[in-house]
């Protein structure tokens, strides 16, 4: 009878040895798990980090190609304005000339 007992006893501890090793086995994937899942969010926070720079970047030099076109559009307008009085002056003169040798 405690030859019997003792077998029992041997197989419930191996039993409970192997659960314990699976268990060791399950924290240690996950252990692994969680440190490849800590690298990765290092990494794209990072890569956010490059891409945060990067379009601070893009919107000062968006900024500053708009200011710069809207100093070239008003350099366009202020000449076109001139443009037109010169060619009204022109007409005007054109005119004169044009009185005096056709009376």
């Amino acid at each position: 009878d405690d030859d019997d007992k003792e077998e029992y006893c041997k197989a419930q501890f191996d039993a409970t040895e192997d659960k314990q090793k699976a268990l060791e086995r399950a924290v240690s994937d996950a252990e692994t798990a969680i440190a490849d899942a800590k690298e990765k969010i290092a990494t794209v926070t990072d890569e956010l980090s490059a891409l945060e720079i990067g379009i601070k970047a893009l919107d000062k030099s968006v900024a500053e190609a708009t200011e710069q076109r809207k100093e070239e559009n008003a350099e366009y307008k202020s000449l076109m304005s001139s443009n037109g009085a010169a060619k009204e002056l022109l007409a005007f003169a054109k005119n004169r000339l044009n009185k005096f040798y056709n009376p």
